[in-house]
């Protein structure tokens, strides 16, 4: 059977695969669309397993809230361009992979790419994603997703440049008001900004603390005019510099950045909500990803790429 530009035509936009791969396929299966598509698949998959090894470091975080507010979930999902992270084709993707990400029972990464996926053709979460990368055409990557429920108040959320950082906010309250959201907006977008480590001291383990002091105090002998000093004080220089770090990497010791005299800290401004909505909040928890985050990121001469790609 003749393969016509039509044929061609339609099964590219049945699949989002290229051309000549789409004519190809319709050769190879005598014009028959649906076993094209099937040959397509197939070609996909080997196409992702030849891509894999290519670094993934942009992308996307992708957030999603339940209707009710009660429940969220944060999705990291990775590219290897950041001209591919703003094509719409891959954000409706990563969309997809949040929505089932939000009702997903799976533990971790690995046991979310074996269910069954929700949404399309594909078998699971695992042969969808080797499709996008055929059709796409990059290596991609579900990286990471993380989960918040909150039954006695919300889960807040904050979207940064578009998706390049992804904070949601466990909030614990028994008033929901717009004062309230309002106050756990502004919470999301300080740990957006600042880039706390721990919500409160008491997340701090007691390893971190030894380690720490076990470094200041190197840096302390290591100095001579620092290291005469009585042990009292050098004890005291110690834990007045931990009592900083701490103020820096606690969330609710950290100085809230909107605060009118620049000393108030996160803590004091959700106590002060509290008390003025006549609330109980307790800020329990959060997560903050930032899109590429201690991925190793691809340097490339553009000019030698498309040079390389016209066999130049």
């Amino acid at each position: 059977m003749a393969v016509t530009a039509k044929m061609v035509k339609e099964l590219r936009e049945m699949t989002g695969a290229g051309m000549m791969d789409c004519k190809k396929a319709l050769t190879a299966t005598d014009g028959d669309m649906d076993k094209a598509v099937e040959f397509l698949r197939e070609k996909g998959l080997a196409t992702a397993q030849k891509k894999a090894g290519r670094i993934a470091a942009e992308g996307i975080v992708m957030l999603k809230v339940a209707q009710d507010g009660k429940k969220a979930v944060a999705v990291e999902v990775n590219a290897e361009t950041d001209f591919v992270a703003k094509n719409e084709k891959f954000q409706t993707y990563v969309s997809q992979v949040a929505e089932q990400a939000l009702n997903t029972e799976a533990a971790d990464v690995d046991a979310f790419l074996e269910e069954a996926w929700t949404f399309g053709e594909s078998a699971t979460v695992k042969e969808e994603l080797a499709h996008q990368i055929a059709t796409i055409g990059e290596n991609m990557n579900i990286r990471r997703f993380a989960q918040v429920k909150e039954d006695n108040g919300f889960v807040a959320s904050y979207t940064h440049m578009g998706g390049k950082i992804g904070v949601l906010v466990d909030v614990e309250t028994d008033v929901v008001n717009d004062a309230v959201k309002e106050m756990a907006k502004n919470v999301a977008m300080q740990i957006a900004a600042l880039k706390p480590q721990y919500t409160n001291r008491s997340e701090v383990s007691e390893d971190y603390i030894a380690h720490e002091k076990e470094i200041l105090m190197a840096q302390i002998m290591n100095d001579p005019k620092e290291s005469q000093k009585p042990e009292k004080v050098i004890q005291g220089m110690i834990n007045g510099r931990i009592n900083k770090e701490l103020k820096e990497i606690c969330l609710l010791d950290q100085v809230y950045v909107k605060a009118e005299d620049g000393k108030q800290t996160v803590e004091k401004y959700v106590a002060e909500v509290a008390k003025a909505n006549s609330a109980k909040i307790t800020v329990k928890g959060f997560v903050r990803y930032e899109t590429g985050e201690g991925l190793e990121k691809k340097e490339e001469n553009f000019a030698e790429e498309v040079a390389k790609q016209m066999g130049m």
